[in-house]
This record gives structure tokens, C-alpha cells and sequence, in this order.
């Protein structure tokens, strides 16, 4: 009976670490999306273990009104689906400063700020064997302190397009 058991644990064992394809060690690039208006983001990606790693990115917005910039660091877990294909999901936070001006008939209002928030991230990306390119769709909801547009709570959806290495 402890050879059947033994055997099944290792059986499902082997279908696991079968399916599996490890990530990129390294990945550099750009996420493009809403980001709660800070527009794109350099993008850079680290490999930790088999299925782990830690994203990092930087978030800037230059418009007439508001000027911001915000980083991201987040800690991710990857699951295969098929072949190149895989889904993840992560945690971690970030800070951002931002500077608003605004003028309306002849006055002008001015404020900035910081802000610490919490963010979660669920997506789902596509590497390519034969080219270092990796494909990526997420979501990226975020709760912090004090947006520049007094919202507390963020939605991002982003488009990644990285370079592995």
C-alpha cells in the first residue's frame, strides 16, 4: 500500500513539473494602460524561483494640469496554462508624487501630494519560444491614500510588450 501511495504522489509529481515551463529570468519593456491616468509604465521583471518573480514598475504622467510619477513593486506567482501561455497573480504596493495645476477663468488652483497604496495584479501572458518577446493582459486594482483626483481606489488594465533576456 505505501509503494501504491509513494508511486501516485510521485506520478502526480512528474504530470506537474511535465507541464510546467519556467519563466524568464530576466524581462524589460513597457505596460501600457489606464493607470489610474499615469499612462504607460517602464516595465522590468525579475525571476526568482521556477514559478515566482518580482515585477517592478515606474509610472509617469506629464499633462497640462497634473505632473506625477509613481512606482510599483509587485510579487508574483506564475502557473502555466499551455505551452507558452501562463496566468498570474501578485501582490505588493507602491508610492507616487504628483503636482496639479489648474487654470480657469483667470485663477489658479495648485496642489501635490504623496501617497502610499496596496495593489493586487491577475493576468495572462504568451513568451515566445523562437523570439525574446513576452506578451502580457492584466488587471491592477490599487487602494491608497489620497490620489491627486481624491480616489482612493484604482483600476488599471495594462498591455505588457517585454524583452526577455
Amino acid at each position: 500500500m505505501k509503494k501504491i501511495i509513494l508511486s501516485a504522489i510521485m506520478l502526480l509529481g512528474l504530470a506537474f513539473t511535465a507541464q510546467s515551463q519556467e519563466i524568464a529570468k530576466n524581462a524589460l519593456g513597457l505596460r501600457l494602460g489606464d493607470n489610474n491616468g499615469f499612462g504607460g509604465e517602464i516595465s522590468y521583471q525579475r525571476g526568482l524561483f521556477k514559478n515566482n518573480r518580482l515585477e517592478f514598475d515606474l509610472g509617469w504622467r506629464n499633462s497640462r494640469d497634473v505632473d506625477a510619477i509613481k512606482g510599483v513593486a509587485l510579487y508574483q506567482w506564475v502557473w502555466n496554462i499551455d505551452g507558452g501561455f501562463n496566468w498570474y497573480a501578485g501582490v505588493g504596493g507602491g508610492l507616487a508624487a504628483w503636482d496639479y495645476d489648474y487654470r480657469f477663468n483667470n485663477s489658479n488652483y495648485r496642489d501635490s501630494g504623496t501617497y502610499v497604496f496596496a495593489a493586487g495584479d491577475v493576468g495572462i501572458e504568451y513568451g515566445f519560444d523562437n523570439v525574446p518577446i513576452l506578451l502580457s493582459l492584466d488587471v491592477r486594482p490599487e487602494i491608497g491614500s489620497g490620489y491627486y483626483d481624491n480616489d482612493n481606489f484604482g483600476f488599471d488594465v495594462g498591455l505588457g510588450v517585454k524583452f526577455k533576456f
